[in-house]
């Protein structure tokens, strides 16, 4: 089966556990102010991959992954292409290579349910605990996050949470407590990273011709960022990093 790939990146060590090789694939109905990806957004752009040449790369980083390394799909949204999400992994399985999901909630259809249940890890992107706020920052409705974690649940599939903190957006005491009261629906949850702003992703908008929308918002503070940590109620693990 065919999906379309916005790029690959090996040795990656931010998108899930141990050495990984990450996948992002084309494609993302969300737009959400702080992307830094925004060429991934088009369905129409982007290179063709077979699921062949998708266990072909990670079969390369292999003898890096250890126990806990695999392979990520991110995007984009990689739930936009449930069926070739689905039989990657199912062919990555075979060759014992584990797989994590790396989304952000924003796109659910009638192949994701199975997509989430041949996964090992789901990376799920918390854009914001308020269902106003979220649709500010993501460009899209609350629902289907929430639905999506009835689906993780369901499978109970374990859960890294990831939420991006933007100074004067949801930097706040108060944002990281709701953020813990949100993180109850999900049933488990084995760490949580807060994410920096930066703004990297600047030029990049201004080739693509796409207004920046965040234009004058300075990067997270570091020192504001782990004081905030100290704030989210610890699973197993909870990191702070600035975003990338």
């Amino acid at each position: 089966m065919i999906g379309k790939i916005h790029s690959i990146e090996t040795f990656g060590a931010v998108d899930g556990p141990g050495i990984r090789t990450v996948f992002f694939l084309q494609g993302c109905p969300a737009r959400c102010l702080y992307c830094h990806n925004p060429d991934s957004w088009p369905v129409d752009k982007g290179e063709k991959i077979e699921v062949e040449e998708v266990v072909h790369w990670a079969l390369r980083g292999q003898p890096y992954y250890g126990s806990k390394g695999g392979v990520t799909f991110s995007g984009g949204e990689p739930l936009l292409q449930g069926k070739f999400l689905t039989e990657a992994i199912h062919a990555l399985h075979k060759v014992d290579i584990q797989s994590a999901i790396d989304t952000s909630g924003t796109y659910l259809d009638d192949d994701s349910d199975e997509a989430i249940r041949q996964c090992d890890l789901v990376l799920l992107d918390v854009k914001h605990p308020d269902p106003e706020r979220f649709e500010i920052i993501a460009g899209q409705p609350q629902d289907t996050l929430l639905a999506l974690i009835d689906i993780i649940n369901a499978h109970k599939k374990h859960v890294w949470v990831r939420h991006v903190v933007v100074p004067d957006i949801n930097d706040t005491p108060e944002d990281m407590e709701a953020l813990n009261v949100f993180m109850k629906k999900i049933r488990f949850v084995d760490k949580v990273e807060l994410l920096g702003y930066h703004t990297m992703a600047v030029e990049k908008y201004g080739k693509l011709g796409i207004t920046y929308r965040l234009k004058g918002v300075p990067p997270m503070d570091s020192a504001k960022l782990m004081e905030l940590q100290k704030l989210i109620h610890k699973p197993a693990e909870a990191v702070t990093r600035m975003s990338l």
